[in-house]
């Protein structure tokens, strides 16, 4: 019995997900079917305020906790659950209502960083006052099963060693100068990256000891990675697609 366990941990028996699997699992979201009647219900149960019937329907994905309640809390089920995009270059981006509906990412981060990065990328993840769930995803990205350093993705331990600042948490009060100090740090020219909705807005923690609604009222994002928290997979992808990986 010890024989056979010790067997399945060998990685070749059991070897890392594919790209095609981490694609075929979408992160789902929430979004309205057309068979609305405003009764604002939806917008009521969200803990984040993410979603507004001010100027029609419309949720803003840097907001959203991916609860969910909204769509139970629907009387007429009109909220359905749609593939959630991998990123977004601008914050804006992430806003989506009837007229302007999600769809796949497009586009990469400045050229002249990718150049500058080659074909490898050096991480250096920076918590600015997450609860940890981020974290426990940053830290399945390396393991077997996921394995990111056959892209070449890694992890630091030096900002001075990084190319990317990939940050979670939303910007407390206490962490504005240590992430200050941290960017500085950072070798140019270098990316950063929020990760998560914390990160992306504050989430909820918005109206806590925070700075601003997320990282951006602080540093100057190049890419935000929505989810709460992103699981490995979408941080790969969206890391090597927005990088210009050709994945």
């Amino acid at each position: 019995m010890i024989r056979k366990s010790l067997a399945n941990l060998v990685s070749s028996k059991r070897p890392a997900e594919s790209l095609e699997q981490m694609r075929s699992r979408p992160l789902m979201m929430p979004f309205i079917n057309g068979d609305c009647d405003s009764c604002g219900g939806c917008a009521d149960v969200c803990p984040t305020r993410a979603i507004s019937l001010s100027d029609g329907w419309t949720i803003d994905l840097g907001k959203c906790i991916f609860c969910m309640d909204c769509a139970d809390s629907c009387p007429r089920s009109s909220i359905m659950k749609v593939p959630a995009p991998l990123y977004a270059l601008r914050r804006e981006d992430l806003i989506f209502s009837v007229s302007k509906p999600p769809k796949e990412s497009e586009g990469i981060v400045d050229q002249d960083k990718i150049r500058a990065l080659g074909p490898s990328m050096a991480i250096r993840e920076l918590d600015t006052g997450s609860c940890n769930a981020c974290e426990v995803e940053v830290n399945c990205m390396s393991n077997p099963y996921y394995d990111m350093g056959r892209f070449g993705l890694k992890i630091v331990a030096s900002p001075r060693h990084a190319d990317v600042l990939l940050v979670t948490g939303p910007m407390t009060n206490n962490m504005q100068r240590a992430a200050l100090e941290t960017l500085e740090a950072t070798p140019s020219p270098k990316a950063l990256v929020a990760m998560g909705t914390c990160a992306i807005s504050g989430g909820i923690f918005v109206e806590g000891d925070v700075r601003g609604k997320g990282i951006g009222d602080t540093l100057d994002v190049d890419l935000f990675i929505p989810g709460c928290p992103p699981p490995p997979e979408r941080v790969i992808l969206a890391l090597l697609k927005a990088f210009g990986r050709g994945q």
